[in-house]
């Protein structure tokens, strides 16, 4: 999903360069080995996937259900697709688990769901409740029957620093992995609108929170930077801890295109196993525009993935 913070606002560019060539956490202390960072000579294995939300203006006026978008997996011969939660018709399990055979009848995995819950908070109440919540969706993807959840930092709310938000995301999503991890469940932190928005934190967060159900949910697009050289080199940085991705082919900020082949070499060199999933929000129709851009995964996949 596009950002909210503009180039200017990005600080901290030494401490990210230091982390990419390091692999330290902006503390200098290295990163916890079961943060969740894959052997950086591990061979990558890399699935096609389209997410939920690539098709919100077909499925907010109702014209698609999340059967429907199930089928369209079908349609557009991937490996599997990531179900935003905003268009669920519930979260009762019956019709989770309707979604569920539907999937395992056609072929079609679940790399994840996704929920809109913040952690950035600074009412209290409003943590916990946020945990609850978390919780909720967490259980919601037990009956899905993914294995990951995306989660949201948030924007920091007036008058607040940065420090307050890490320190309240890490009081909600320590316990929220010790519960996910429970069921299997690993929790991916997007790199969406707000403190996550720079590699830094996000580090800063693998290593506060140091659970081995918890990573980094990488929106390629979504970093903010003075440049695009610091775009890639924000990736390169999280890439190791990623345990999702969503792909787009403009840098959300500068509208710049995003040289797709230097991406998939940094996922490459760092390992990953998983999903490269579109999350279109292009001008064209997503009909015509999410087929585009899944064949430019697909070729790239054939190319850098071990399978």
């Amino acid at each position: 999903m596009r950002n909210h913070i503009s180039r200017r606002a990005f600080i901290g560019t030494a401490a990210i360069a230091a982390a990419g060539s390091a692999a330290q956490s902006p503390r200098g202390s290295a990163l916890p080995s079961q943060s969740g960072a894959v052997a950086a000579d591990s061979k990558a294995r890399l699935f096609s996937g389209c997410c939920a939300y690539s098709y919100r203006k077909h499925l907010q006026p109702k014209k698609m259900t999340m059967e429907d978008f199930i089928l369209k997996a079908v349609e557009l011969e991937i490996d599997g697709v990531d179900m935003t939660a905003y268009w669920f018709k519930s979260i009762e399990p019956e019709y989770l688990v309707s979604l569920r055979h539907l999937a395992k009848s056609n072929g079609v995995c679940f790399s994840g769901a996704a929920c809109g819950a913040s952690t950035v908070e600074a009412d209290p109440a409003k943590r916990a409740k946020v945990l609850d919540d978390i919780k909720k969706w967490v259980d919601a993807t037990e009956h899905l029957g993914a294995s990951h959840l995306r989660v949201f930092a948030g924007e920091l709310p007036k008058g607040a620093t940065t420090g307050q938000g890490v320190a309240w995301t890490v009081e909600v999503l320590k316990p929220a992995c010790e519960y996910s991890g429970g069921k299997g469940i690993t929790l991916g932190i997007e790199d969406h609108g707000g403190i996550t928005q720079r590699a830094d934190v996000c580090l800063e967060l693998l290593r506060k929170i140091d659970s081995p159900y918890f990573g980094i949910n990488l929106d390629i697009s979504n970093f903010v930077a003075a440049s695009d050289d610091e775009q890639y080199q924000q990736i390169e940085t999280c890439a190791r801890y990623a345990t999702h991705t969503h792909i787009r082919d403009r840098f959300g900020d500068s509208g710049h295109p995003i040289d797709l082949d230097r991406v998939w070499q940094i996922f490459a060199r760092a390992g990953y196993k998983g999903f490269m999933s579109v999350e279109y929000e292009g001008e064209e129709d997503a009909t015509t525009g999410v087929p585009k851009l899944l064949e430019q995964i697909k070729t790239l996949n054939r190319k850098y993935s071990s399978i």
